[in-house]
């Protein structure tokens, strides 16, 4: 168990979802519950001032949304990551909260339990998706006429994307690879900028659509 509890911010318009939010993540000895937010808006001064290690955010709300919210904290460079939490499967709700910098997306009805998990897996750097949500992902990169990218990338980014793809840490890669966690930092800079992709959340997509996964 890690020394500090993660430090997590609760964001949803609605005041019952925030309370059993907090009620269940209260006696989790490794996460603790530093404020809550009603909108978007206030979600990203709170989490301007709190500084919290996971945001556990809500697409649809009145006046500032989740997904305007979440550009917002990349626009500031804000540390904190983001999971969403949200009852909207529709892609037109998914695509975009990945593509404006999520960790991770469930939804509301996900077990107590993995709840947890999954707030544990984005702080430790994960890239946390459902299947139909990397689905809906790869649908839309289909749609818009597929890959062809990557031919560029060296053996050893290769390595570096498909352990990506498995949800893997700079830190945990670098391990696997037996390399420093400066090397692998620049090689996944370097994965990004030849394939023009945006984050790791699109990295791991490409390595899953094109194969590279375990």
């Amino acid at each position: 168990m890690a020394d500090k509890p993660i430090r997590v911010l609760l964001v949803d318009d609605h005041q019952v979802v925030r309370r059993g939010l907090r009620t269940f993540l209260e006696v989790q000895d490794d996460i603790a519950v530093v404020g809550e937010a009603a909108d978007g808006a206030e979600g990203v001064a709170r989490a301007e001032e709190l500084r919290p290690d996971v945001v556990l955010m809500d697409i649809k709300m009145p006046g500032t949304d989740g997904i305007e919210a979440l550009r917002r904290l990349r626009a500031l460079d804000n540390p904190a990551r983001v999971l969403i939490v949200t009852s909207f499967t529709e892609q037109r709700t998914v695509v975009p909260a990945l593509r404006a910098g999520a960790s991770g997306y469930v939804y509301k009805d996900i077990d107590p339990d993995a709840l947890a998990g999954a707030i544990r897996a984005v702080h430790a750097g994960h890239v946390l998706l459902q299947p139909e949500v990397a689905g809906a992902l790869l649908a839309q990169d289909d749609a818009q006429g597929g890959t062809g990218r990557g031919t560029t990338l060296t053996e050893r980014e290769r390595e570096v994307l498909g352990l990506i793809a498995d949800g893997r840490s700079n830190r945990e890669i670098a391990r696997a690879l037996v390399l420093s966690e400066k090397t692998v930092k620049t090689h996944v800079s370097n994965i990004l900028m030849k394939l023009d992709l945006a984050d790791r959340t699109q990295a791991a997509l490409w390595a899953v659509r094109n194969g590279l996964t375990g």
